[in-house]
């Protein structure tokens, strides 16, 4: 068989495409792009994604991402450390943040739970969790995991066992997007949106 590229740039483009979301044109322009850098843009590049690997590891607290001892959110003390907002993954830390409403801290499953995808409780940062709410000074826990059928079922599975320590457990209200019409949305996100209904 014929081979039309060198051997490390076909390597390469099998790297990219490797990344999620990244289909096999896109992961060949990548490479080619890469290739077209300049020597120290590269090297560069290269070294970033080294360092990240060698610096960037799990808080020990919330399980985010962090390069400290700390991630910076465990480290505030002006945050309240009563209210815990459980996430899937650290980007979803990201876009709460974004709405710079929420003044609790976090805990990263990283990941759900997903039979089809053999992963269990056991898989994700269940544990670490309860451990937090075990010591007794958390008062509310806040499942922000996303409204699909993964999301929901991790949710319901950890509200369940949090249920004997009697603390609040809450569900991110969800349904008809800001900017959306109703006629558009689906009968599950109509029924969410009136039962997450409040007064005005």
């Amino acid at each position: 068989m014929q081979r039309y590229f060198p051997v490390a740039l076909e390597r390469l483009t099998e790297e990219f495409a490797k990344l999620p979301g990244i289909g096999g044109k896109t992961a060949q322009r990548l490479a080619f792009y890469v290739l077209s850098l300049p020597e120290e843009e590269a090297r560069s590049f290269s070294e970033a994604i080294m360092e990240a690997k060698r610096t960037v590891h799990t808080c020990p607290v919330c399980q985010n991402l962090t390069d400290g001892e700390l991630c910076g959110i465990c480290a505030d003390e002006e945050r309240d450390h009563s209210v815990i907002c459980v996430v899937a993954e650290p980007k979803d830390v990201i876009a709460l943040e974004r709405a710079r409403e929420y003044h609790g801290v976090y805990h990263v499953l990283h990941g759900v739970i997903s039979p089809l995808s053999h992963i269990g409780p056991d898989d994700i940062r269940i544990r670490e969790l309860l451990s937090r709410v075990a010591k007794g000074d958390v008062q509310e826990v806040i499942m922000a995991t996303n409204p699909d059928t993964e999301g929901e079922a991790t949710a319901m599975y950890i509200s369940r066992l949090l249920r004997p320590m009697e603390i609040k457990v809450t569900r991110l209200a969800y349904g008809i997007p800001v900017g959306s019409q109703l006629e558009y949305a689906d009968e599950v996100t109509l029924l969410r949106a009136l039962e997450g209904r409040r007064e005005i």
